[in-house]
């Protein structure tokens, strides 16, 4: 038997050690993703001992990619999308010059040249796709309205690292000469453009029109059978994902992303983003491990300047160029302050146009080796980025407020503490918030819906937009601080989750919530609840004693 296995070796190396030193990060109070990348390192060619095969581990990532943008796509509408383009659009073209300028100009300060720095500017203007999600995943915010601007942003992008990969080549030319030789084609480079834009186009009504009807009834064609469902979403992802990379020139994170979309408009899309889950999360974690393959330690020591530079361009200057993009479009700080955070690190696409540079002879391997090591340096810290945007965003809102001069008291509600957390904003939420105001107590309303947030901020009421089943959303909301939890919200799952993360951050906080069922208030009361209401049972009584009825003789 042959046991030159490397697919297999991959996976034992790289998912075993991303196991046992994810979980020691874990237990240091650090990201997983630090151990997933230290995991990379140790199986990479820079260090001693075993070598994975590179080549796999990036095919496996990619499926990663893959899987986690079908996901995606899956909580996503088409008119979802088209909701956030007014910023996301400007936003994302306008972040990438800024990027893409200061790039070019540290280049050129290293003495490369304009050609290399517009393929490195270009290599720190875009985000990776998993660490994004990643973080907006683990903070509940993937279908809030900063989440889903963060996501429109990063579709921007992609089509913008499409359309660059394919000028590039025929660019090469006059940019080796430091665009001092004559000019490229501008016919052919037009047609390039126009048919790059046609293969895109053609793309999105091949799959929003013919998916829209294939894919809904393909799944459930199969819906009874649980191993032939779960065989048909991968097959879905994976295979338009392929075919659209191979036949209209897209990425695949793009044509996976559109296929979960149209997949999201059946009323199978929460059980296919169920079963996909576990392969979900395994494959980010390879992807992790095969970046951190591709850092080379030394480059720290051979190019402290030029790293010290790219990283600063990544983490100051883009997230403050995104910062000032948002509130230029009247959006709250809050906003600004996660797609900063967001946008603070670079990855997939980086890698990408960094190899295609060195292959056109445009990027010295310098130049690879700092955005291979910025990415590294920028996604560990990325977690940092979203604690400290946390910190920064009431002392930011404050200073706005002075400087319009519109304080509200209701936005500080809840800073002294002992305030009450209300999760959800319904008609239970709405009455119960009407209430708590009328008698001056002091509360903070934790809220998914971008309009009813943003009707909230209107009136004046300290909210935080997310889904309170994440831990980071609960604890953004100052639950540490908080007397009391009322859940207003009729998602079992998503109360219960609220209930144990607020009782792990306060035990002693008081917690009261709402139920249907005898199995959902015995639920809720092994979570933490003190209180559970269930609507129907209240109902009964208040039918009862409105109606006046009383024993008769001779009943038990």
């Amino acid at each position: 038997m042959d046991h030159a296995t490397p697919l297999i070796a991959m996976l034992v190396a790289g998912l075993g050690l991303a196991f046992i030193l994810g979980a020691l990060a874990a237990r240091l109070r650090m990201s997983p993703i630090v151990g997933y990348l230290l995991a990379g390192i140790a199986v990479g060619p820079f260090t001693p001992g075993f070598v994975a095969d590179q080549k796999l581990a990036n095919e496996l990532a990619e499926i990663g990619v893959i899987l986690l943008m079908f996901g995606v796509g899956m909580h996503f509408s088409l008119r979802d999308l088209l909701s956030v383009r007014a910023i996301a659009l400007p936003g994302a073209v306008v972040q990438i010059t800024v990027a893409t300028v200061l790039g070019a100009l540290l280049a050129q300060a290293l003495g490369w040249g304009w050609g290399a720095g517009i393929i490195f500017g270009l290599s720190l203007s875009v985000a990776s796709t998993v660490v994004l999600l990643r973080a907006l995943e683990d903070r509940g915010l993937v279908t809030s309205e900063r989440g889903r601007i963060a996501v429109g942003w990063l579709i921007v992008e992609d089509i913008a690292m499409v359309l660059a990969l394919v000028l590039l080549p025929a660019l090469a030319g006059w940019l080796r000469s430091d665009t001092t030789g004559p000019a490229p084609d501008a016919a052919a480079l037009a047609t390039a453009v126009l048919v790059t834009l046609a293969k895109v186009a053609a793309f999105m009504v091949v799959v929003l029109v013919v998916g829209r009807r294939t894919i809904p009834w393909l799944l459930h064609a199969v819906a009874r059978h649980r191993e032939l469902f779960r065989l048909a979403v991968l097959a879905i992802a994976l295979g338009v994902a392929f075919g659209s990379a191979t036949l209209f020139g897209v990425s695949f994170a793009l044509g996976a992303f559109f296929a979960g979309m149209v997949l999201s408009e059946s009323e199978l899309s929460y059980r296919a983003a169920e079963e996909t889950l576990p392969l979900r999360e395994a494959f980010a974690v390879l992807f992790f491990v095969s970046v951190g393959m591709l850092f080379d330690p030394g480059v720290v020591l051979r190019e402290p300047l030029a790293l010290a530079g790219a990283l600063f361009i990544v983490l100051v200057g883009k997230s403050v160029a995104a910062f000032l993009i948002v509130l230029l479009f009247r959006h709250p700080v809050g906003v600004a302050m996660t797609i900063a955070a967001s946008l603070a690190q670079i990855g997939e696409f980086s890698f990408i146009l960094a190899g295609l540079g060195m292959s056109l002879g445009l990027l010295p391997e310098a130049g690879r080796d700092i955005v291979l090591a910025t990415a590294i340096i920028s996604i560990v810290l990325n977690p940092i980025a979203f604690g400290v945007s946390r910190r920064l965003e009431p002392y930011i809102e404050a200073a706005q407020r002075r400087l319009r001069g519109t304080a509200t008291a209701g936005e500080d509600a809840a800073e002294p503490g002992g305030h009450v957390v209300l999760v959800g904003f319904g008609r239970v939420g709405t009455l119960v918030a009407a209430t708590l105001a009328e008698r001056g107590v002091p509360f903070l309303v934790i809220e998914s819906d971008a309009d009813r947030v943003a009707d909230l901020r209107e009136k004046g009421y300290a909210c935080v937009e997310g889904n309170a089943a994440s831990r980071g959303v609960i604890v953004q909301a100052g639950i540490r601080r908080a007397s009391e939890l009322l859940v207003a919200i009729p998602g079992t799952f998503e109360g219960g989750r609220a209930i144990r993360h607020a009782k792990e951050a306060n035990p002693g906080i008081h917690v009261v919530a709402r139920a249907h069922s005898d199995a959902e208030v015995a639920h809720l009361g092994r979570l933490g609840a003190d209180v559970v209401i269930m609507g129907e049972r209240q109902i009964a009584l208040e039918m009862i004693a409105a109606s006046g009825v009383t024993s008769r003789p001779g009943s038990s």
